[in-house]
């Protein structure tokens, strides 16, 4: 059954729902929105409980929802706490870092228990963090972010520089991640010469990026 059958039900309950608008949200983030989301779009709060145990949307956390009958991808849970990472004005603030995010792009085989998070220095939440996230407080620039479908990560060279400060991985996964990275084309010439310019990287890594420069 389409996707699109489920808003059907929801036009039954919510005559003054956009369904159409939340449908557009979902579609950018697999299946999921928040109750923020599903407001702006025109489902009142009362109703939000209803379409839950109408089966139409499950509660995949506080202030979170999913579709029901929405596809299910691998990578679902990275848009669900993206979404928690959110500030006050809605705007997912956390970016997958580390380990993570070179496992998203397939450059590690390491499968922590826990994700990587990086976010601001002023990032705060009333509620406490999820087991599930290992936060790391620190400024991303722009050109560090890569943007995928309902959440963000950092560029692998980024994740490289991160997890080389932090001191927690072997050598032998750095090289390799870097290796590939950049036999894939995802760690550019660019990227490397800008890491080589900076004073705080050790010399068995600067010796690394110097072999492909």
């Amino acid at each position: 059954m389409h996707t699109y059958s489920v808003f059907l039900n929801m036009r039954a309950t919510s005559s003054n729902a956009d369904s159409e608008q939340l449908f557009e949200i979902t579609e950018g983030q697999q299946g999921y929105f928040t109750s923020a989301q599903a407001v702006d779009a025109g489902f009142a709060r009362s109703t939000h409980s209803y379409h839950v145990a109408a089966g139409n949307w499950l509660r995949e956390h506080r202030g979170i929802y999913r579709l029901r009958r929405y596809p299910q991808g691998e990578d679902g849970q990275l848009v669900l706490w993206s979404l928690w990472s959110r500030n006050l004005d809605g705007e997912p603030e956390g970016v997958y870092s580390h380990l993570t995010a070179l496992r998203i792009k397939d450059l590690s085989d390491a499968n922590p228990a826990r994700l990587d998070m990086t976010v601001p220095p002023s990032f705060r939440r009333n509620s406490a963090v999820p087991p599930i996230l290992l936060l790391h407080k620190a400024r991303l620039a722009p050109d560090e972010i890569i943007r995928e479908r309902g959440y963000a990560l950092t560029s692998p060279m980024r994740a490289i520089l991160d997890l080389v400060a932090s001191d927690e991985v072997d050598r032998a996964l750095i090289s390799q991640a870097f290796q590939e990275g950049r036999g894939r084309g995802l760690i550019t010439r660019k990227q490397i010469t800008a890491a080589c310019r900076r004073t705080d990287i050790p010399p068995w890594l600067r010796k690394i990026f110097n072999t492909t420069v």
